[in-house]
């Protein structure tokens, strides 16, 4: 096993989990050394719901993030997304999608195959993923979420050859497990833009792939029940000290999945959004009250987007 962790060692990997939890340097490009993600913003109706109630509570939302798929998205509200995410200076991630489990293919639906249901299935899937990308960029959208690692590699190369925008960013979902550092590095080098790391990791995990990575962590402090239900606000200062840069998640537990969400239920995901805003606040809280470097001018300092939210152009 000593020959393992030293061949780890001189790739840059790290030899094991790092127990004794090092600070990280690394920061966004303004300095900060964390960002607030509302996920599970699943429209116009609940962007407007988390701005006003940020506003009313006093909490610095900087990306909000959406699970149902572009295509579940009329144009209109597509238009209306990027318009008020630019006006309110926050950045606005879309899921790209079909997945497997979206779809007539019966792996996914076994309870053997669950864990290949964020799976891009064949190629006209593929497709259909990169038209969703394609489609949030022409409406002024900068960042979509993929759950593939062919999904990421092919983003990637339509970014380099112009299909794409050059600012636009691929933010990689929780439903594609980045549980180690080596997986980290190979999606940094396929070309993602952030990793959502698994809700479970436990701190010298994280800290390992930070080690290996500099691309920014997302991380739910607040885990939906269908990755577990985690509460761990109590851990945000240790998480920011060890994973910066890193955007805190605040999901909700005991709530209802709304994945794809639409009109018939919009009145509960506009209630969800506001109280997954209400979570952050309960966490700025927390780490205000956290002694030490961690304190509510941090947050002030995490002002600006990790890329300009531009009007529709492709």
């Amino acid at each position: 096993m000593s020959r393992i962790r030293e061949a780890l060692s001189a790739t840059g990997l790290p030899a094991g989990d790092l127990h004794d939890l090092p600070t990280s340097a690394k920061r966004f490009p303004d300095g900060a050394q964390y960002r607030i993600e509302i996920p599970s913003t699943e429209g116009p109706r609940c962007l407007e719901a988390v701005l006003e109630e940020a506003d009313r509570l006093d909490v610095a939302v900087h990306r909000v993030s959406q699970g149902s798929g572009v295509f579940m998205l009329t144009d209109a509200e597509l238009d209306a997304l990027a318009h008020l995410g630019a006006e309110a200076g926050v950045e606005v991630s879309l899921f790209a999608r079909p997945n497997a489990g979206w779809t007539t293919g019966a792996t996914a639906y076994t309870a053997a195959g669950a864990a290949h249901a964020p799976a891009v299935r064949g190629q006209d899937q593929l497709v259909a993923v990169l038209e969703d990308a394609v489609r949030a960029a022409e409406h002024g959208i900068r960042s979509v979420l993929l759950a593939d690692v062919g999904a990421v590699h092919a983003f990637a190369m339509l970014r380099a050859a112009g299909v794409l925008p050059v600012e636009m960013q691929a933010k990689v979902s929780v439903m594609l497990p980045v549980a180690n550092a080596a997986t980290a590095r190979v999606l940094e080098q396929l070309g993602a833009s952030t990793l959502n790391l698994p809700p479970d990791l436990s701190l010298a995990q994280i800290a390992a792939i930070r080690a290996a990575v500099d691309l920014p962590i997302d991380f739910y402090v607040e885990a939906p029940d269908s990755l577990g239900g985690f509460v761990r606000h109590h851990e945000i200062p240790a998480l920011i000290r060890v994973a910066a840069p890193v955007y805190v998640k605040f999901g909700l537990k005991n709530a209802p999945d709304i994945y794809p969400s639409g009109s018939h239920i919009e009145a509960t995901a506009v209630a969800l959004s506001r109280e997954r805003v209400r979570r952050a606040r309960l966490g700025m809280e927390l780490l205000a009250r956290a002694e030490g470097e961690f304190s509510r001018s941090d947050l002030r300092a995490a002002s600006g987007l990790a890329v300009p939210v531009p009007s529709r152009s492709p």
